[in-house]
């Protein structure tokens, strides 16, 4: 079996040690021996440690929206978009994300709370995403009233990843799944009926 190249090892290095760990607390040189890598290939693919944080959760954020993408296409109605959030992050803890202790972008947000470019704007877009599509898949249930419900939608989302982190609840997406089920409950009335 052919050995990945250095940039993805470097990726996959990141990936397993930073978000778990803490970008911080973990070296450079862990890093570089993780991805049996000279310090020179870091620098020549991502510039600096920063840079390769920054890429690390360029990957995730593409793997997870592809994750998303499917499950929204999947879904049989306006509310089960809204809902496959929860379906995707299943999916993805399972998969492609692994069984990650939680979020590597609420990790990194908490641990940089001043992060620099190019890490911020990777957290930014990630913030960005969430929000404009769970209000793009709020309104067609609660029209006007979509800001509230797609926030009802994101405070789930975000204590389910957040009970990864603890422990608790056992289902953390079960029960995120049912507490925005019953927000989009709520809001269906609303909808405008023709």
């Amino acid at each position: 079996m052919q050995r990945p190249p250095a940039r993805e090892r470097l990726l996959r290095a990141a990936d397993r040690l930073l978000f778990d760990r803490g970008i911080r607390a973990t070296p450079v040189d862990e890093l570089l021996r993780e991805a049996d890598v000279a310090a020179a290939t870091l620098y020549a693919h991502f510039g600096t440690k920063d840079g390769l944080v920054a890429a690390a959760l360029e990957a995730r954020a593409d793997a997870w929206r592809r994750v998303w993408d499917r499950h929204i296409v999947e879904a049989a109605d306006d509310a089960e978009r809204l809902l496959a959030i929860f379906d995707a992050l299943a999916d993805y803890r399972t998969g492609v994300g692994g069984a990650a202790r939680w979020c590597a972008f609420l990790a990194a947000s908490a641990e940089l709370r001043d992060a620099a470019e190019p890490i911020a704007a990777a957290l930014a877009e990630d913030t960005a995403l969430l929000g404009e599509r769970l209000l793009a898949l709020a309104r067609p249930i609660a029209g006007d009233r979509a800001p509230e419900l797609a926030d009802a939608v994101l405070l789930a989302y975000t204590g389910t990843l957040a009970g990864f982190l603890r422990g608790s609840p056992k289902d953390p997406v079960a029960v995120g799944r049912r507490v925005a089920a019953a927000a989009i409950a709520a809001a269906e009335p609303l909808s405008p009926r023709a």
